[in-house]
């Protein structure tokens, strides 16, 4: 799928702003460098993506780039670029 800048990869027109409390922050914090994310959103991205896994909506990202990475799968023949 092409994404806003004409490339190959996930789609992400739709912004969320999140208010945290600071030890929320730190928390997202420790679970980024724990996890040598490259990001606070990656690491947003990673807690949303097991929240969902534990309600049953389980996606597996292993081995996907940063820049493909998505909390949920593309739909058929939409592909992420994942293959490139």
């Amino acid at each position: 799928m092409r994404n806003g800048k004409g490339g190959i990869g996930l789609v992400r027109e739709e912004r969320l702003q999140i208010m945290l409390s600071p030890d929320e922050l730190k928390a997202v914090d420790t679970f980024r460098f724990t996890h040598r994310m490259p990001s606070r959103a990656a690491a947003v991205r990673e807690l949303l993506r097991y929240g969902l896994g534990a309600v049953g909506a389980v996606v597996e990202n292993a081995g996907v780039k940063s820049r493909d990475y998505g909390v949920l799968k593309s739909a058929k023949g939409t592909g992420s670029g994942r293959n490139a």
